[in-house]
């Protein structure tokens, strides 16, 4: 009986570790830019652990929300699309909420390391293709927690 219920157990805690996570807490930050004002709904991945899983195994994101990486200083940063199934779009932010670089439509499943290119406070993954609808771009500001209003 102990030996069924320790691998229950395992088992349980194996598939909570393949399913997708989503981030401790939510937020609502705004992008100001040249097209006008876009918010998103942002999961929050703050600490390492939900840094390091971000937005992997998802099938989906919906247009409009995104993860929000906050890495509470300025500091070059590099992503990849490591078990990522949707192809995104990477907006890194200074600590200033001055968008500094847009990787954008990135490769799902890929290794490739895609750098910030300038110290950045935090990086915002949404939908690929998000940046070029909604015409946000290198310069533009963020408004949020952590940016303060952005104006």
């Amino acid at each position: 009986m102990r030996l069924a219920a320790a691998l229950l157990v395992a088992a349980c805690a194996t598939l909570a570790a393949l399913a997708p996570a989503q981030a401790a807490g939510q937020a609502t930050l705004e992008i100001i830019s040249s097209t006008g004002v876009h918010a998103f709904t942002v999961e929050l991945a703050t600490n390492d652990a939900e840094r390091a899983r971000g937005l992997m195994f998802r099938k989906e994101l919906p247009e409009g929300q995104g993860m929000l990486f906050d890495f509470e200083h300025d500091q070059p940063v590099a992503f990849w699309m490591h078990d990522t199934y949707i192809s995104l779009d990477m907006i890194f932010i200074g600590g200033d909420g001055r968008i500094v670089r847009i990787a954008d439509n990135t490769q799902p499943l890929s290794d490739r390391l895609i750098p910030s290119g300038a110290p950045a406070r935090a990086v915002l993954e949404v939908i690929a293709g998000t940046a070029r609808k909604l015409g946000i771009a290198p310069g533009d500001r963020v408004a949020g927690s952590i940016f303060g209003n952005g104006r």
